[in-house]
């Protein structure tokens, strides 16, 4: 009776909880959103006066919404431990950033992540399933310039149509760094068993952990956004001016980013929402491609390849991809099996960096939500009260 009585107690604080979590973000979303467009609608005379400042804002409020969004996972002790290369003394830098998917919490995770590495979040462009437009943040997603892509055979032509007319028009009149993209084109619950069959029957590797990359958006990417020469081989800059007027060198980066979620458990968005499972920490593994430079750094081996090393050719494009999606097999394998991911060359011994959110930082932007959302209540209200 008595363990029955402390479980039905535990069950009532986890549902107590997960209410209260509820209502908080309801609330947050309902001041931060609006407050983010009323904001940028007001500055729509800025953004014809001088685009690159009004972007520049926009890229401010847009990180402090990822940050919000970050914290939601933070305070319930969801945490995220990173491995590999440390990728923020290239965060000034162009890159596009594959990444193994598994649920709606990895976007969640990049989000928490990615906070401390500079101009990274509000200079960067996702790529993203279509159905993340019809959530809370789709809207600010909109307004950014993400690129909500439509999967399934019957819209893959016209979506990477799509794809390559969004990146000329708002890439580098935004003056976008970084781009995110899932090459698995899915969730791996629901493309498992397919990416597998299409395996066997073309005797390609057996995959469990990842599935097999698809080819489409990520070599859109690179021909448009690699700077190429008229032979077709990778050149030193674009030739597009930036905000400021200078030439873009383009993509320098490709940086392979692989999540391992603890007991090869994904965490959706549901739970960094409601945050019912116990304190989680996942792990995240970078890996930089570009060769022509090495150094030390925390007491890693960062290995560097120029862009160009990665074919821009479709079949050529097609094995890389499948050899990096191979190497993120074996690395959640061994994650699986031992809790840490393997060594790098020359390593004694396992080296991660537990990432840290500023509780300071964290409280400021939630105060400037709140501050906003009222001060956009009483605005409308005088407005309202004054025309009827």
């Amino acid at each position: 009776m008595a363990q029955l009585l402390d479980g039905a107690g535990k069950l009532g604080w986890v549902l107590l909880k997960a209410v209260l979590r509820f209502v908080f973000m309801f609330i947050n979303n309902c001041v931060a959103i609006p407050s983010y467009c009323l904001y940028l609608l007001l500055l729509q005379p800025l953004r014809i006066w001088d685009s690159s400042a009004f972007w520049h804002f926009e890229g401010v409020m847009f990180k402090w919404l990822l940050a919000m969004v970050s914290s939601w996972g933070w305070i319930a002790g969801y945490t995220v431990t990173e491995w590999g290369d440390d990728v923020r003394p290239i965060s000034e830098e162009e890159a596009m950033v594959i990444v193994n998917h598994q649920s709606t919490g990895d976007v969640c995770t990049l989000m928490m992540c990615l906070q401390d590495k500079g101009t990274v979040v509000r200079k960067m462009m996702w790529l993203m399933d279509h159905v993340f437009k019809y959530t809370n943040f789709g809207l600010v997603s909109l307004i950014h310039g993400d690129f909500f892509i439509r999967q399934g055979k019957a819209h893959r032509d016209k979506q990477l149509i799509y794809l390559k007319d969004h990146l000329d028009k708002y890439y580098h009149s935004r003056d976008r760094k970084w781009i995110v993209l899932f090459p698995e084109g899915g969730f791996l619950r629901k493309r498992r068993e397919t990416s597998q069959l299409f395996a066997k029957k073309h005797s390609l590797p057996h995959l469990t952990h990842v599935t097999l990359p698809r080819l489409g958006a990520t070599h859109v990417i690179l021909k448009t956004l690699a700077a190429q020469q008229e032979n077709g081989s990778v050149g030193s800059d674009t030739g597009t001016p930036n905000q400021t007027g200078n030439k873009r060198k383009g993509l320098q980066w490709v940086i392979d980013v692989t999540i391992a979620y603890p007991k090869a458990r994904p965490m959706d968005i549901q739970t960094w929402i409601f945050g019912y499972r116990p304190p989680t920490v996942t792990h995240v593994h970078y890996s930089l491609d570009l060769n022509s430079y090495r150094f030390e750094s925390a007491s890693v081996l960062v290995r560097m390849y120029p862009i160009k090393e990665v074919p821009m050719e479709a079949e050529a494009l097609t094995d890389w991809l499948y050899q990096r999606f191979v190497e993120k097999e074996e690395l959640l394998a061994h994650f699986y099996d031992t809790g840490s991911f393997p060594l790098e060359d020359g390593q004694k011994g396992a080296v991660s960096r537990q990432m840290t959110l500023d509780p300071v930082r964290l409280c400021v932007i939630q105060l400037l939500a709140f501050a906003s959302g009222f001060m956009w209540y009483s605005v409308l209200q005088h407005l309202y009260c004054c025309l009827f």
